[in-house]
């Protein structure tokens, strides 16, 4: 078996994608609707194959870690294209093509009758290449490429309706919002070159300790320290951890598949993935990894009570995304990296299932994203009701279930860690599985039982929703006609929409089981080129060690949890759910006008757009009109057009010497003369 991977193999993982892109963008008028979806589901698919061959190889012991291209040296800085592929980049590579893949398939059925249908290809086939591109970098410049090139694609589709203002609202802060997080991402980066000399992480991570050991200049503090926040704090906004999280809800403007893409398992996982691969260096900052402690903590927690008031379907699903995103950080914060890329994992397959689960709902509702107009659903869409009660049973941590595994490590991890935080963090996380049943049975229930509400009007709070606007004025309609008698009853999708379904819950189910003994208590990160062993066994930070010694296999970890707290918190979250949404519906409003200031508050998601709309937005104003003002009038106008304004008097004055008569010029030429020798004279006489 060969030690080092093919560079040229590697090589078509991300540039398949790229192909795909290319051909549906630029010839997408040549080739039609199915040549833009078929060479870049094909792109896909070989990016897909090429990752589970690389995959295979690496745990066999293969790895690479090489300069593809040379860019530009200047001095002795190498600005390069290389790869760094090893177990935690090919599991990466597999999640990102595979669930991709899925993406692609499903947008077929949803994007029939769409215009840009060639473009939405070409945009998402385009992200898959950033998103790999992000993950097989072996050093800070290729990251903060994918990093950029991540961002300004997730700009375009949710941007898609470009036409409709709300989308334009959407990607923009979006775009305003990950620019906040990647400026302090840039500082990260600036200060580990700046004093590790290189943007190789090899070459950074090998200097790691004696950069912890220099300050701050002009402080106290760890140089280190304020490098790893800098560097979460691009991961924050990123992956949309409290308080950068506010982009992500309104990205639902985007089409559904997009949601999936984008928050399942690519574009809001970059920033784990980027803390996992630098925990060399977080891993020498205790005061760092408290950091990311208390701000995944605040995330899984507070993000989650935004899930329970949410009526339209994909809010509740994008908050529990936020939620789930708080649960890694926290397990990277107590350096329990195996089970943060573990709970990505199986979060990329059942929250995407859920995500598209919800888009053949909003399908079958004639786009009606409103769950208040649901309700019965279970006998007209069964494929899509029995995948996404596998979604919400691993998304609520069900034992045997993928999610299962996952988050119950993450709690176990949380609970044995000693680092300043985690007492803070245990109970959120423990407190957030409660939370997270809530909202997802109640999501569940009032979409696929109870009451068929959708025969008779649309309740009267409820707008037609996002996507329910754009068909009722033709931009959408999937070929449903909105005035026929027989449109009005829910149906299921279509194969194209439901075979993605019926593929991710597979997974739901036994990727947990099958993945937790290698990936968390084997040697599955041992294949690794960039980090060292010792992190990820617990020698610094034994929470990950202490859960070695009581695991006992999945079976047993299973049955083991009906004597813990986790296991009946989430089952007394759906008996809630049950009893509210099903059995006594009229008590949710009772609740609501009860604790009608908490409801508010929860409505309007703690006042964060309005807080930075007063404070940021207007201080932004405040700040131009004052340089405005200030620079504008007072310097440019009043300095540099003052300047301006004297040339044109003095010239003015100097003019009138300028007569044409030589006798004028003479004399002034004696007159000079004069001057200059009495000056000298006056200087030689001192």
């Amino acid at each position: 078996m060969a030690t080092t991977l093919n560079e040229t193999l590697l090589l078509a993982v991300p540039l398949a994608p790229l192909a795909g892109s290319l051909i549906a963008g630029l010839f997408g008028k040549t080739v039609g609707r199915a040549g833009a979806h078929t060479v870049t589901i094909l792109g896909v698919a070989i990016a897909f194959v090429l990752s589970c061959i690389t995959f295979f190889d690496v745990m066999n012991g293969a790895s690479f870690n090489a300069t593809v291209y040379e860019w530009m040296s200047v001095g002795g800085l190498k600005f390069e294209v290389g790869f760094l592929v090893d177990s935690l980049t090919a599991l990466m590579m597999i999640i990102v093509t595979f669930v991709s893949l899925m993406v692609h398939i499903y947008t077929i059925g949803y994007m029939a009758e769409e215009e840009g249908y060639q473009r939405f290809f070409s945009y998402i086939a385009l992200f898959t290449f950033s998103m790999l591109m992000l993950v097989m970098s072996n050093n800070f410049l290729q990251l903060f490429f994918g990093w950029e090139a991540v961002g300004l694609v997730s700009y375009l589709l949710i941007g898609f309706y470009f036409k409709r203002e709300s989308a334009i609202y959407a990607n923009m802060k979006a775009f305003l919002v990950n620019r906040v997080g990647d400026f302090g991402f840039l500082l990260g980066i600036g200060l580990l070159l700046a004093y590790g000399g290189s943007l190789n992480y090899n070459d950074v991570f090998a200097k790691g300790n004696e950069i912890a050991a220099l300050t701050f200049p002009g402080t106290s503090w760890n140089l280190l320290t304020v490098s790893c926040i800098c560097l979460f704090v691009g991961a924050m906004g990123k992956s949309a951890q409290f308080p950068l999280h506010v982009w992500l809800p309104d990205s639902m403007e985007g089409p559904t598949p997009i949601s999936a893409l984008i928050h399942a398992a690519t574009m809001v996982t970059a920033g784990i993935f980027m803390v996992a691969r630098m925990s060399p260096l977080f891993e020498l900052s205790d005061a760092a990894l408290s950091f990311i402690v208390v701000i995944g903590a605040i995330t899984a927690l507070f993000m989650g009570f935004l899930g329970i008031v949410q009526h339209d379907i994909k809010r509740v699903v994008a908050y529990s995304t936020l939620s789930q995103l708080g649960y890694m950080t926290v397990a990277l914060g107590v350096s329990a990296y195996p089970v943060a890329m573990f709970h990505l994992m199986t979060h990329a397959f059942f929250k995407a299932l859920l995500f598209l689960g919800a888009g053949s709902v909003i399908i079958g509702m004639h786009h009606d994203q409103d769950m208040r107009n649901m309700g019965g659903l279970r006998k007209y869409m069964p494929i899509t009701w029995i995948t996404s009660l596998i979604g919400s049973l691993a998304l609520i941590g069900t034992p045997f279930f993928s999610g299962f595994y996952s988050k119950d490590s993450i709690i176990d991890a949380v609970k044995a860690s000693h680092l300043p935080g985690s007492g803070i963090a245990y109970f959120a996380v423990v407190a957030s599985v409660f939370v997270t049943a809530l909202y997802s049975f109640r999501m569940y229930f009032l979409v696929f039982h109870g009451e068929e509400r959708f025969r008779g009007p649309k309740h009267p709070e409820s707008p037609m929703g996002i996507e329910a606007a754009e068909a009722a004025h033709g931009g959408h309609g999937h070929g449903h006609g909105h005035d026929d008698h027989h449109a009005h009853v829910p149906h299921e999708s279509p194969w194209v929409i439901w075979v993605p379904l019926v593929l991710l819950a597979i997974p739901s189910v036994i990727a947990g089981a099958y993945a937790i003994q290698p990936l968390l208590f084997g040697d599955f990160f041992a294949h690794g080129v960039a980090f060292q062993k010792v992190i990820f066994i617990g020698e610094n930070h034994p929470a990950l060690a202490e859960m070695g010694e009581e695991f006992h296999g999945w079976a047993a970890m299973a049955a083991h949890a009906f004597s813990g707290l986790p296991v009946w918190l989430a089952l007394a979250g759906v008996i809630v759910a049950w009893f509210f949404y099903m059995k006594r519906p009229d008590l949710p409003a009772v609740v609501s006008r009860t604790f009608s200031p908490v409801y508010k508050l929860l409505t309007n998601a703690y006042y964060l757009d309005k807080i930075n709309e007063v404070v940021f937005a207007r201080g932004a104003v405040a700040i131009g009109r004052g340089l405005w003002k200030e620079g504008d009038v007072v310097v440019i106008d009043g300095v540099v057009n003052g300047s301006a304004k004297f040339i044109g008097w003095f010239a003015s004055v100097i003019r009138f010497l300028q007569s044409g008569y030589i006798y004028h010029y003479a004399f002034a030429m004696i007159i000079g003369m004069l001057g200059l020798l009495t000056l000298f004279v006056t200087l030689g006489g001192k």
